[in-house]
């Protein structure tokens, strides 16, 4: 069994013992809750993996960014498609990566207006503005991966 599957039973497990309200409350949005964490691990995938590349290794920033940017994609995909969203079709999957892909860009380009309307436009601090666009991209992206992309077809409910 994957560690982080180890992990989530571990933590559900002692959360149903410790606060039954609360694990309750958590097993009613646990796709959100995974979709969260599933971001949050590829972001840090990102991160580190720039701090790697650029800053230890030296490489130029628009290269290591690059390769940080395939690497936490794959690490998100592969999350949100088998832990999040359950989805193990693989006839699918060209089809999936595609429209990941293509929402990944999409995010990015709405990331980038956001930021500059926020700012330039309105005059909100940056790292607020960042915080205001994170919650609405992230919610166009649930949504995004949960009807579009990693969508259950009939034969596979």
């Amino acid at each position: 069994m994957p560690l982080i599957n180890r992990l989530y039973f571990r933590f559900k497990d002692f959360l149903a013992s410790w606060r039954p309200k609360l694990y309750y409350f958590c097993e009613a949005r646990k796709s959100i809750i995974k979709f969260f964490c599933s971001g949050t691990l590829a972001a840090t995938v990102d991160l580190v993996a720039l701090f790697i590349f650029h800053g230890l290794l030296g490489w130029d920033i628009v290269v290591a960014t690059s390769v940080a940017f395939i690497f936490s994609f794959a690490v998100s995909f592969t999350l949100q498609k088998l832990w999040t969203f359950r989805n193990y079709s693989q006839q699918r999957l060209p089809r999936q990566l595609m429209l990941y892909f293509g929402f990944a860009f999409i995010t990015m380009y709405f990331n980038g207006l956001g930021m500059h309307t926020l700012v330039n436009k309105i005059g909100i601090w940056y790292l607020f503005s960042q915080i205001i666009v994170n919650v609405a991209l992230g919610i166009f992206n649930f949504v995004s991966y949960k009807f579009i992309v990693f969508r259950k077809t009939v034969d596979e409910n």
